[in-house]
This record gives C-alpha cells, structure tokens and sequence, in this order.
C-alpha cells in the first residue's frame, strides 16, 4: 500500500480528527520555538489534519501557511476543517516540492518526515525551498532510541525510516542544513496510572511508559539553511 492510500484510508475512517490530540502535549512546545514572524511563509510538511498550520496562523501570525500532504483525503478534510482564507492545502510529494527556491521562510513536520520515500532527497528539497535563514523543525516519535516506537512498523504497510539522533544530524548537514539544536521534548501532560494498575493493555510496566512519555517524548532536530 502506498503512502497516499494508507492515509487516505485514515481521512476517510476520521482517524484524522485524532492527530491533534495525539500529538499537541509535545508538538505546542515545539511550535512555540518557532521564529516565525509577522508575514512569514510557512510550509506544514506532512500537514495530516492541518491543525499545526492552524496554530502557527493563531499563535505566530504567519503570513500564508502551506499544508502539504501525500493523500488528497486528507488534504481535502484538512481544508474542511480550516475556516483561515490564508492556510491553504495542496496534495503533492515530499521529494518534489511544489515550490521555488528560496520561496519559504520556515518548514514544520511532525510524525511524518520518515514516510518519505527518500529522506535524504527531501532533505534536499528542503533546502532548495527554504530561505537564507529560514528554519526546518522536524518532529519524530518514531526513532531509534525510542525503543518503544520500533513495533510500530508492524501496524502500517508503508516502510519507515527509523534513524538515531545522530543521523538526523548527518542527513540534515549533507543536504546543506546547519543544525541548530536537537533535544527530544517529554510528554508531561498524558496520564501514568498507578504503579498497582500495571500491566496495561498497552505496556507491561509503569516504568517503560514513564520512560517513553517523559525520557524519549518527541525527538526534535532543527536545521537552518545558509
């Protein structure tokens, strides 16, 4: 199954509505880092339900937001859910970006760069795109060291790619980027039930959730282009 179709599916079951709640305790942190000024374009890569460039709008007064998505579902839901004249939704592919050079001020993704077919290529289109100084945030749970996101693979047919810290750093220096910080940003805000209320449906013991939410949360690399 591709990439389009996978989440096509998931546009049209509404798991889409979910993301947000999904992914907010760490993703809000992460966009406030942001410098993102009055008038600033902004591309939301791998936009999902578009919720991100809807907070990048209200929170950071962007001037144009792009959602960019691989599934037209999603794309077309994202937009419905959208009412900001100026965050638009386009369906197009992550190694080929739609836009001109120097043409975008900051790119944001979040759980969706290891969907690209060629990380590395994008990471070079990335780079074409953005402007002297324009930043790329690139959120994942799904890496390396978070041992408790490699099972994930075996829920979804589209091949991940699952890389080390250190190799987030590499691929973003080869294709141009400097790297500018990377941390990873704890999950404080889901609930961990009592030690006595182990185990769960989801995990053996409290402490592997307490260290995939508050240790591992979201890994987060930024790149700023030269």
């Amino acid at each position: 199954m591709s990439v389009r179709e996978e989440f096509d599916e998931w546009a049209a079951s509404g798991r889409d509505r979910g993301m947000e709640d999904r992914h907010w305790h760490t993703a809000k942190h992460a966009l406030a880092r942001m410098p993102v000024e009055s008038g600033d374009v902004v591309l939301d890569l791998g936009c999902g339900s578009g919720y991100a460039g809807r907070a990048l709008r209200d929170t950071k007064g962007a001037g144009r937001v792009y959602g960019l998505d691989g599934a037209p579902e999603m794309a077309r839901n994202a937009a419905e859910y959208t009412e900001d004249p100026t965050v638009g939704f386009l369906v197009g592919d992550f190694d080929e970006l739609p836009f001109a050079d120097d043409s975008i001020d900051h790119v944001w993704s979040m759980e969706s760069f290891y969907y690209a077919a060629d990380p590395e290529h994008t990471l070079e289109e990335i780079a074409r795109v953005l402007r002297p100084g324009g930043t790329f945030y690139c959120a994942v749970n799904y890496y390396e060291e978070n041992v408790h996101s490699h099972e994930w693979q075996e829920f979804i047919s589209i091949e991940m790619t699952r890389w080390d810290r250190d190799r987030y750093r590499e691929a973003f220096r080869e294709a141009g980027l400097h790297v500018a910080e990377q941390d990873n940003i704890p999950d404080r805000e889901i609930t961990i039930p009592t030690e006595a209320e182990f185990p769960t449906d989801d995990w053996d013991t409290r402490e592997e959730m307490v260290e995939r939410y508050r240790e591992f949360g979201t890994l987060l690399t930024v790149g700023v282009a030269p």
